[in-house]
């Protein structure tokens, strides 16, 4: 689904909740608005998600592959509940994994934080590991964090890996599993602790 295609859906959602009178009104503090991002460029990607986000609305979900009519895309959900929070992104993309490494620690040291990961097939990037940060600008501490990325074909190894890191106080966030430019077929795990 689009962009327009969302925002026509939502417009939709707004004439029925207008109609449907006071029994919708009683839910209207429960009511959760939902927008869904599609694009295979994750420039067009990180600039929509701050465009919802400036609108209050907060990541919810992320996968990338093939959609009907848009080809290889990443898909985003966004939602929005009462009160609204102000939250910031950032997408990272790359085929290699020291870039990804390099470019989470920098986006940690900015105060954002890991939300979710995908592998999808970019217009100009290829087969590219994308990961979506968060930060919120309302907190009044934040929370800062360390990131770990381990890369491996084989899962024997990664249970290794995963084990030695595990032992430093490093949580499990997030994986994908793809063909991708970083190595072949690969597992690419996402692990961070907290900064004392």
């Amino acid at each position: 689904m689009t962009v327009f295609a969302a925002r026509a859906l939502r417009r939709a959602c707004l004439v029925v909740a207008l109609v449907s009178g006071p029994a919708v009104a009683a839910h209207a503090a429960d009511a959760i608005e939902y927008r869904v991002l599609a694009t295979s460029k994750t420039s067009t990607m990180e600039k929509e998600m701050r465009e919802a986000a400036a609108a209050g609305f907060r990541y919810g979900g992320t996968m990338g592959g093939g959609t009907a009519f848009g080809g290889n895309e990443v898909v985003v959900i966004m939602t929005k509940a009462a009160p609204a929070q102000r939250y910031e992104y950032r997408l990272l993309a790359t085929s290699k994994t020291s870039t990804m490494q390099r470019e989470l620690e920098e986006a940690a040291a900015a105060g954002y934080q890991y939300r979710g990961q995908s592998v999808f097939s970019s217009t100009f990037g290829g087969r590219e590991v994308v990961v979506i940060l968060e930060r919120d600008r309302e907190a009044s501490t934040k929370d800062r964090w360390e990131y770990r990325l381990l890369a491996t074909s084989k899962t024997s190894t990664m249970e290794k890996e995963l084990a030695e890191i595990g032992a430093q106080g490093f949580e499990f966030v997030g994986l994908t599993v793809a063909t991708t430019a970083m190595g072949g077929s690969e597992l690419v795990t996402i692990t961070r602790r907290k900064v004392q």
